[in-house]
């Protein structure tokens, strides 16, 4: 491999000409070590392989064993008496160095005018260095008198060079002698970065030509296309909120009841919703005793605000009410009573809503000291025990995520005794619930608690065709609003507890979890593992997920060498056989190449290089 420099202009100085040191190129050849030859041999090469007049040719070797041949030429007359020459020169470069003298200004101008444009023509992409040769005269001189300016003026600025290789897209060097730094530190390494470029781009373009060389000219090797993209299953959006939001406005499984002073009914409410947010309505419904609690401020903030009436000869009880009355609960404060629907309207939709809250109370409350003692007294509500009042600035507080302690203290009463109003037997084993939630979070159980049905009046309700930990998950889906299934058969029978009880979003998140499992497998594991795909897709079908169905259809299409191999594959109805066929990959087409060119292959008796 070889590397080709060529090298133009003369960097001595005009008028000593005769008497002027070794040139730049001839230079950098002697000193660098990276260059293999010492001086004689240098000027054996340029004297003895001269082929034309006005270039001298100078070979060495650089990096070891790299060829590098460069043509010196100090006269532009070429251009002039011999353009084909120089052309193919300046073709077959790989770098090219424009060299001139600081202080011959004429011949740098008659260059740029004359000859530059005609190299900018011949370029090839090839990396260009400007080599500005020598010290400046009279550049230091601080006097502005006519002389010293008409000395000045007869020397190439820095500007002007720096334009030059602007226009060559070249790079600029100024050397202010031919020494050991300048050559050998500052233009010897960028002329051997640009030797190393050449170098990686040449291997580049052999390795290419060596592999179109090795290429049979007969059958070549087919090229597999892309799998068909999957389908893409969209979540459905969380409506946690909203449905317990609803739970006060619809008046279904109220069990307490807010009067004021004169007996008189303000709203109902639900003891799992209010004790999910707050420890004064723990201790007031007895959830927690004041030994757990252990927070003054919170003991008596309870006492003083509410109290439990459970006369038998309440005006305001109903004497039909079947089963468990809802509890009585008198509010001591007028005030705290007059805005207390705003204030569980506050609480149901998240307790995050302070400006509105203020906006509501202020309307009722005409008086701003009334309006900070309500406002207060909400806090204090919401207080956590043992800990100062974090709810002190309403405004900054709005700013951060709703305070759904929903999300997670729900969870505190999932499979707990506390407040349960109604319990389920599965498989022997019991599961109290909260008939509250469970209204709000799920259509059917909401019919099935509040319709003609025996379930509405019965507190033990059995349960069919699901496991206890499949419906425990279900449960846990319907107070937390997450669910993380264990693995893929456990995500399938939530799914079909999900699509028995019409939750939709659950439905969703079980899909989800199985496609997300199946395509994190690599198909070492698709092909060892004991789960039915085909079982899968019928389950999928049968229970009406046709977004899973579709994807499991094309997941096995995409995965057909794995799964056509296995049993169950014999269990495809004739439409789904047909589906998978069409939409197999690799395709049969492309197998058939494959086997013909692998038969190709044998029969040359040759290494295939592709395979």
């Amino acid at each position: 491999m070889s590397i080709h420099i060529v090298a133009l202009g003369n960097e001595g100085d005009s008028f000593h000409q005769d008497n002027r040191p070794s040139g730049l190129i001839r230079t950098y050849l002697g000193r660098s070590p990276l260059v293999s030859g010492d001086e004689s041999s240098l000027l054996l090469n340029a004297t003895s392989t001269v082929a034309r007049p006005v270039f001298t040719e100078y070979q060495a070797s650089a990096f070891g064993n790299v060829k590098l041949v460069v043509h010196d030429c100090p006269v532009w007359d070429i251009f002039d008496s011999d353009w084909y020459t120089s052309r193919n020169l300046i073709g077959g470069a790989d770098i090219i160095v424009i060299k001139y003298n600081v202080n011959d200004k004429f011949s740098f101008h008659e260059v740029k005018d004359n000859y530059i444009p005609v190299i900018k023509r011949a370029l090839n992409s090839v990396p260009v260095i400007i080599a500005a040769v020598g010290t400046r005269q009279n550049e230091e001189l601080p006097c502005t008198c006519p002389l010293c300016t008409s000395d000045r003026g007869s020397c190439v600025s820095t500007t002007e060079g720096i334009q030059l290789a602007k226009e060559l897209g070249a790079t600029y060097l100024e050397l202010h002698s031919l020494d050991d730094f300048y050559i050998g530190k500052y233009f010897g390494g960028v002329l051997e970065y640009f030797m190393i470029q050449a170098l990686n781009q040449k291997t580049s373009e052999k390795m290419k030509k060596r592999k179109m060389n090795s290429s049979f000219h007969g059958i070549r090797p087919p090229q597999l296309e892309q799998p068909e993209k999957m389908p893409v299953l969209k979540a459905e959006a969380s409506h946690y909120n909203s449905d317990l939001n609803n739970l006060l406005f619809c008046c279904q499984c109220v069990d307490v009841v807010f009067y004021n002073p004169d007996l008189k009914e303000v709203v109902e409410a639900h003891k799992i919703v209010l004790c999910a947010v707050s420890h004064v309505f723990m201790l007031l419904f007895n959830v927690k005793s004041p030994a757990d609690i252990q927070d003054s401020s919170i003991i008596r903030t309870t006492q003083d605000l509410f109290a439990i009436n459970r006369d038998t000869a309440f005006p305001g009880a109903s004497q039909d009410s079947p089963g468990n009355p809802p509890l009585r609960v008198v509010v001591k404060d007028v005030l705290f009573c007059s805005c207390l629907s705003d204030i569980l309207r506050f609480i149901y939709s998240g307790a995050f809503q302070w400006e509105e809250l203020e906006e509501d109370i202020r309307k009722k409350l005409k008086d701003s000291g009334d309006v900070s003692n309500v406002i207060e007294k909400v806090k204090c509500i919401l207080k956590t025990p043992g800990k100062i009042n974090c709810l002190r600035n309403c405004k900054t507080y709005q700013a951060r995520k709703p305070l759904w302690f929903y999300n997670t203290s729900l969870k505190f009463f999932l499979n707990k005794p506390m407040l349960a109003d109604v319990v389920f037997e599965i498989q022997g084993s019991t599961v109290p619930a909260h008939r509250a939630i469970l209204v709000a979070r799920c259509e059917v159980m909401a019919a099935m608690f509040n319709g003609n049905y025996m379930e509405a009046k019965s507190v033990l309700i059995p349960v069919y065709g699901v496991s206890k930990e499949t419906f425990l998950s279900f449960l846990e889906y319907l107070y937390t609003d997450s669910c993380c299934p264990a693995g893929i058969f456990q995500a399938m029978c939530l799914l079909i507890c999900a699509e028995m009880y019409q939750v939709s979003r659950l439905q969703h998140i079980c899909e989800l979890f199985i496609i997300t499992q199946l395509q994190s497998m690599p198909s070492r594991e698709l092909a060892s593992m004991n789960l039915d795909i085909v079982d899968l897709l019928k389950k999928a079908k049968f229970h009406h997920s046709d977004c899973l169905s579709t994807w499991l259809l094309h997941f096995i299409a995409t995965n057909y060498l794995i799964f056509s191999q296995k049993p169950e594959f014999q269990d495809l109805s004739v439409e789904e056989r047909s589906f998978v066929e069409k939409h197999r990959w690799p395709s049969n087409m492309y197998l058939k190449q494959l086997a013909e060119y692998r038969k190709y292959i044998h029969s040359r008796k040759c290494r295939c290089l592709v395979m």
